[in-house]
């Protein structure tokens, strides 16, 4: 058991080094950024803001329901961090193993002792960590608006809320993990990838169409539903399940990739 994580130690910090070393790495995180920064202005600042829209209610004396402005705010903006996630990670999750095709060491990794298991986690794991520290310039944006919020939000909303952000990369991440372990163009990756995001995107649509027990089979497995759950400040047990089970996925799909390759080899 030592030596496994010792391997998934070793994988982890290679692959971070790899990503924090990469020029793309911080052109992705910059336009990550960006769109955030976007995002939080127009959710603030414009005719059609959230401000906007109390302040309105205020003038015309509506002072029911009571606007949690707070709890609103975050619920916005982590949505629509979200939706830029599901655009973004495809981006990040596209050359971990197409890369390893291009240099040559995908057949190292392949035929070495370390379990495809092992190297699978170790990858997703760098990929996820780099994901999480672009995360964290968001929580200084947060931090200038929620801080003279009267009532204070909860904390327990806040951490549900980019919680549930982290699962839901994880899942893509893992997905997308697995595209790239099938071919050797990162485009193709990336765009396989996108198509997944776009189906489990929509596919809480396809399901309100279906109907009836598939309906809502179908529905259940929405990535931004099951994350929407999260950013309201709900503690869902069958979205964490969900967004668990589609990393476990796939890491196995990968693991069994690889080792189709290695099959192939020898």
């Amino acid at each position: 058991m030592g030596i496994i994580a010792a391997n998934i130690i070793a994988i982890y910090r290679r692959e971070l080094q790899s990503y924090f070393s990469s020029p793309a790495s911080y052109v992705i995180a910059g336009t990550f950024w960006l769109l955030s920064g976007l995002c939080l202005f127009f959710i603030l600042l414009s005719p059609s803001s959230l401000i906007s829209q109390v302040a309105a209610r205020d003038q015309m004396g509506i002072t029911t329901p009571p606007v949690d402005v707070a709890y609103e705010f975050l619920n916005v903006f982590l949505g629509a961090v979200g939706n830029i996630a599901l655009f973004v990670l495809p981006m990040l999750s596209m050359g971990l193993y197409t890369e390893e095709r291009k240099r040559g060491t995908l057949e190292l990794l392949a035929t070495s002792p370390i379990t495809n298991w092992a190297v699978a986690v170790g990858k997703l794991l760098g990929v996820l960590t780099f994901f999480i520290a672009m995360i964290l310039p968001l929580l200084i944006y947060e931090a200038i608006v929620l801080g003279a919020s009267n009532p204070p939000i909860q904390p327990t909303t806040m951490l549900l809320g980019h919680g549930g952000l982290v699962l839901m990369a994880g899942a893509i991440l893992s997905l997308g993990m697995f595209l790239s372990s099938i071919t050797s163009s990162t485009g193709l990756a990336a765009m396989l990838t996108y198509a997944l995001n776009f189906f489990l995107w929509v596919v809480d649509y396809i399901a309100q169409g279906v109907g009836g027990s598939i309906g809502a089979a179908l529905s259940h497995l929405a990535l931004l539903k099951n994350f929407t759950n999260f950013t309201q400040g709900i503690f869902d047990t069958s979205s964490i399940v969900l967004f668990l089970s589609y990393v476990v996925l796939g890491l196995f799909l990968t693991a069994q990739s690889i080792e189709a390759f290695r099959f192939q080899r020898s």
